[in-house]
Parts: C-alpha cells; structure tokens; sequence
C-alpha cells in the first residue's frame, strides 16, 4: 500500500467519521461530548480510525480521528488520545472480522431505557417490526435478541464481556443505563443499523408505556408491529 493511497484512505475515513458525527450529534446522541465512532483501515493487521477522547460531536473535525493498532495504542506520535472504550471497537474488529467494517457508539435516552428495563434478562427480544430489515435480516416475522451487557467501570473487562456476547447475526449490543455499539461492514451500514435500533427502542418504550396507560400488564415483547 503506497503511503500516497493511504494518506487517501484516512482523509477518506475521517471524513465520514466527521459526516456521520455531525448527522447523529444533530438527534442529540453524543450528549456531554460522550460515544465514539470508528471505522477500520486494514484488518490484518487490525487498524482503525477512531474519534479523540473528550471531542464535542457536534463540531468534529478530520483532526479529530486519529489511528490506532489492534491494542488500542496510536500509530504515530500525536497530541490527541483515543478514548479508553477504543479497546471495545477493537474488540469487536477482533470477534466479527471482516463484517466489521465501522464501530459506532451512541447514548440516548431510549437505549439507556430499554438497557435498564430488560437489564435482568441479559436481552430484549423483539419480533416482527419492519424495522429489524434495517440490520439486513429479512426472515418473514423475524426475531432478533440483542444482549445486554453490565456497565463496567474496567474498560478491559467491558470489552471482553461484550465480546462474549457479539451475535454476528444481530450487529449490536447494549451496555446497561450507558448506549449501545453498534457495526457494519462499512459507515453506511453501521449508520443504517444504529437508526433501526433507536426507532426499536423508542417503539418498544412508548409502547410499553401505552400498555401501562390502558391498564393492561405489558406482555412479553413480541409481535411488535
């Protein structure tokens, strides 16, 4: 790989970091200066663009990325640090493989909700939402579980936890009352993911919340439509 092409494939990657940045912090899903995006350079051996520790979203720039190794340290000497949930992204390059092509995490209200209500589950289950064709599942009636996972203050041990429970099949997973890690083979397709799962999560709330109102004891989650 000329040092030229990759000079061009990391502008390439910051600026998608940067677009899908600015389209999330607009919903209001990096609140505090809070999630990380990234998306990987080459996989053997596993390097990734990654956004900067402490960074407000909403104005990232291209000097914003910076690129790291499979243990999370920086390729080249530079003034910006990856955030410590690197170690997570890395994980899941790891675990997924060539499907993985983009790490995003983002922290909203309903996937905090939803993490929180379902927490002693391990899972939320959702069945048949149109939706679930949004992480490219197209099964008639289809059934997705996505874990959920503790918050653990020790990095390491939440990346490893989550890697326990990565379902290739189902490119997301949950850490309890903190966001969600989301992937795909490319920006676009982990962007597309982290949309499908956020009007999941805010269905599913708000229909449970009217199941509450009409007096009736939530069922179990299944058959949303």
């Amino acid at each position: 790989m000329s040092q030229t092409f990759l000079q061009e494939e990391r502008y390439r990657i910051a600026e998608q970091l940067v677009n899908v940045s600015q389209n999330f912090a607009n919903k209001g899903w990096f609140p505090a200066t809070s999630g990380n995006l990234s998306v990987k350079l080459s996989h053997e051996p596993l390097t990734f663009g990654v956004t900067a520790s402490g960074k407000d979203k909403e104005y990232l720039t291209i000097h914003d990325i910076l690129f790291v190794d499979g243990d999370s340290k920086a390729l080249e000497a530079t003034q910006l640090k990856p955030s410590a949930e690197t170690l997570v992204h890395a994980e899941v390059y790891k675990r997924i493989g060539a499907e993985a092509g983009s790490v995003l995490h983002v922290h909203t209200i309903y996937n905090n909700l939803i993490s929180e209500i379902f927490a002693e589950q391990g899972s939320v289950v959702i069945s048949d939402m149109e939706l679930i064709k949004g992480l490219n599942i197209w099964e008639e009636g289809a059934t997705i579980e996505i874990p959920i996972v503790e918050n653990f203050a020790d990095i390491p041990k939440l990346a490893d936890e989550i890697g326990k429970r990565l379902d290739p099949r189902v490119p997301g997973v949950l850490i309890r009352k903190h966001g969600i890690y989301a992937w795909g083979d490319s920006v676009a397709s982990a962007k597309r993911h982290v949309q499908a799962f956020e009007f999941m999560f805010e269905y599913l709330f708000k229909y449970l919340q009217f199941q509450r109102s009409a007096g009736e004891v939530p069922a179990a989650v299944g058959n949303l439509r």
